[in-house]
């Protein structure tokens, strides 16, 4: 499942100095104080002279990070202080514009350092974050429970109606408010005392979280001793497994490594049952115990606990209640209900899907039982008899750089009118990373994109798009964003070819690429992706579908060696076969989501959960334990709910699924990728952020109520004539 700006890249330290975008002069640097001033020799000390405050990774070491954190919170530490202290009648100005304008150098050193930790990251690194965390932490609290500013931001939220504010300052004062209001600034001090303890204990949590799986998955790739045992695989992935082995310290084996969701992509090509088993173990028992160092049990417990207690502080039933008040669902009860009512359906489809690999199973003169490790295994024997269709067959004519140019390059052009220009003299954070300028379709320079795309040590898995600097008129900066993927990259002088599983999600990530490029608001609060969790995967949604357009794909989907397109008999496999084995797709997904759900639900006096057995227990209470179809991801490695921001919240990419296939049905009912609905969708959603609320930008784009059908459709549960 794709990860997104905030739950990807930066978490909490992003919540803290969004607000805060206008370059540090050196002049307000002084003002910091001497025991935290920061060397003039620091590249974070100022803003990036580079194009749009690109970051100079030329100049930029690990030992820049603490010195420009520790400066970063003591200024924006001063200037808060200076607004909740000032004798002059509470304005706009002088406290909403103020705050917006704090923490400037705090921003510029946290978007960098959390791209990082994601990215390229090292046992420096991520010793630093462990040590930032709680910091980070109390930091945000001093902000947000300080009753100085909370009483000049209630009173001017109070006469907001009189105040004759513009409809972005408005609503940005009205997101201030809110983030008090939740963050406690009403409650006694005694309770915010409470609240300041939970916070810091869940943000050190968080990170030991999200460095556990990082180490766990790494050690649990699959050493194999012989090639023998790989049969099945292509050359190429033989190579890269030896590669993979060499690079862990073992010479003359081979490394099966494992990514970030239960099932594994590489399951589909391996005929050895004992290695099948082996490798879907190494992945589904992540953080259970086997390795202490790795054990993510007692984290979950405790994460799932305190913010439950949390909850319970603020004055809600559940953590679930609150993170969905804020949500354009509303209430945990309105999620349950729409994965719910979908189970009946899905389980039926998985029966006959299950059916067909056991049949399969038989017809290949065995005899064994239909274990989670077969699944993929027999699945793609099933597609390839079913569709006559061979993955080996189709990645010849899906060969990266060509999908990366002329596939979703293009389909930018063709739906927007922008183009991407190579820049090379803009230092990158790694030598697999590219960087673009894009221009709009006007020809005028509009922002820079940087794409990294390719697997290595050192990065999370997953994909994800996030910002080193996001769009704002109020200091006239223009957006520069990367979208991350974990491609695995062949060996050197070999071409990589994808399945058409990456070729989507590359289309998904660079829908949220111009959410963010296209953003035109004031307010860097308001900016881009600064839409509930519910909504932001929605345009990354839309986009995806537009990998599969016979516009598109006929552009891009050549063969790597003859330049040939894909023959039209074998493109229309694939796209017949996209909503193969969607039953097992759609319930390992709601599965993860209902137990997202459960682990939120708790109350705030329920004891530490064993967490197998609280897993099993939600499976089995939801009807959704199917033994062969696993969730998508188990607690100890489900970093989207315990350290990606989307906690209770999963289930937000089936709400954004809903809109993004009644978004794309209007599109094609309108003209298609030619039509004016493109720039419709961008006008309207794409430019506009957090500057509404995201129903009521849906409704300027649609015209009318979305329209569940089209999710079924999308999904292969429903046909389009019914």
């Amino acid at each position: 499942m794709r990860i997104t700006l905030l739950a990807a890249a930066v978490g909490l330290a992003l919540s803290i100095t969004a607000c805060s975008e206008a370059p540090v002069t050196p002049d307000r640097q002084q003002d910091t104080p001497a025991t935290v001033q920061l060397s003039a020799d620091n590249p974070f000390f100022a803003a990036s002279p580079l194009q749009y405050q690109a970051p100079d990774f030329t100049q930029i070491r690990d030992e820049h990070y603490a010195p420009a954190f520790e400066a970063g919170m003591a200024q924006q530490a001063a200037e808060m202080q200076a607004i909740a202290n000032n004798p002059d009648a509470p304005t706009f100005e002088n406290t909403v514009l103020a705050m917006e304008l704090s923490g400037e150098l705090l921003t510029r050193v946290s978007r960098v350092f959390f791209a990082m930790t994601s990215s390229t990251s090292n046992d420096d690194i991520r010793d630093l974050q462990a040590q930032l965390a709680p910091k980070l932490s109390a930091h945000r609290d001093d902000i947000y429970l300080n009753p100085a500013l909370f009483l000049r931001v209630d009173a001017l939220y109070q006469d907001r109606e009189n105040l004759e504010l513009d409809a972005e300052s408005l609503r940005l004062l009205e997101v201030y408010h809110d983030r008090f209001v939740r963050a406690g600034a009403n409650l006694t001090n005694e309770q915010m005392a409470q609240i300041r303890a939970l916070n810091e204990e869940e943000s050190s949590l968080t990170t030991q979280f999200a460095r556990n799986v990082l180490e766990a998955s790494r050690n649990a790739a699959v050493i194999v001793e012989t090639v023998e045992e790989l049969d099945g695989f292509s050359e190429s992935q033989i190579r890269a497994a030896k590669t993979r082995a060499e690079e862990l310290g073992h010479e003359g084996k081979y490394a099966i490594a494992i990514t970030n969701t239960t099932r594994q992509p590489i399951l589909t090509s391996i005929n050895n049952r004992e290695l099948r088993q082996r490798v879907w173990e190494a992945s589904a028992n992540r953080g259970f115990g086997s390795d202490a160092e790795t054990d993510n049990t007692g984290v979950v417990a405790r994460l799932a606990q305190l913010r439950a207690q949390k909850a319970a502080i603020l004055g809600y039933e559940s953590y679930a209640h609150y993170a969905l008040e804020e949500r354009m669902i509303g209430t945990p009860e309105r999620a349950y209900e729409m994965l719910l009512d979908m189970v009946p359906a899905v389980v039926a489809q998985v029966e006959q899907e299950q059916a067909l690999l056991e049949a399969k199973i038989a017809e290949l003169g065995y005899d064994h039982e239909l274990e989670p490790w077969d699944w993929a295994f027999y699945a793609e024997k099933v597609r390839r008899s079913e569709y006559d269709l061979d993955e080996n067959e189709v990645r010849p004519y899906f060969e990266f750089n060509r999908v990366l140019e002329d596939g979703m390059f293009y389909a930018m052009t063709r739906l927007y009118g922008i183009t991407f220009e190579p820049r090379p003299d803009l230092p990158s954070y790694h030598d697999d990373v590219d960087v673009y300028e894009v221009f709009d379709k006007d020809g005028e320079s509009m922002g820079i994109f940087y794409a990294d795309y390719f697997a290595r040590d050192g990065k999370r898995g997953g994909a994800w798009m996030s910002s080193f600097v996001i769009q704002n008129h109020l200091n006239e900066e223009r957006p520069v964003v990367y979208n991350v993927m974990n491609i695995p990259k062949a060996p050197e002088g070999e071409p990589t070819l994808l399945s058409y599983g990456f070729v989507s999600t590359m289309f998904h990530e660079m829908g949220h690429g111009v959410h963010g490029l296209f953003s035109d608001v004031t307010y860097p609060s308001l900016a881009g992706t600064a839409v509930p969790r519910d909504f932001v995967e929605s345009p990354s949604n839309f986009h995806e579908d537009f990998a599969h357009d016979p516009a598109i794909i006929g552009n891009y989907a050549k063969h790597y060696e003859t330049g040939e397109p894909i023959p039209d008999e074998l493109l229309e496999r694939v796209l017949n076969a996209l909503n193969f084995n969607q039953g097992f797709d759609t319930l390992e997904y709601i599965a993860a989501a209902l137990v997202d759900l459960d682990w939120h639900s708790i109350g705030a006096d329920a004891p530490l959960q064993d967490v197998a057995a609280f897993e099993a227990a939600a499976l089995e209470r939801h009807g959704v334990n199917v033994s062969a179809v696993p969730p998508r991801f188990r607690s100890t490695y489900f970093s989207h709910i315990f350290a990606g921001g989307y906690a209770a919240g999963y289930y937000s990419y089936m709400w954004s699924e809903m809109l993004a296939a009644d978004a794309f049905a209007y599109l094609m009912e309108e003209g298609g990728i030619d039509g004016p609905v493109a720039q419709k969708y961008r006008d309207t959603i794409l430019s506009q952020g957090g500057t509404k609320e995201a129903m009521e930008l849906y409704l300027d784009f649609r015209g009318q109520d979305y329209d569940t059908r089209h999710l079924l459709i999308r999904r292969g549960l429903l046909n389009a004539d019914d």
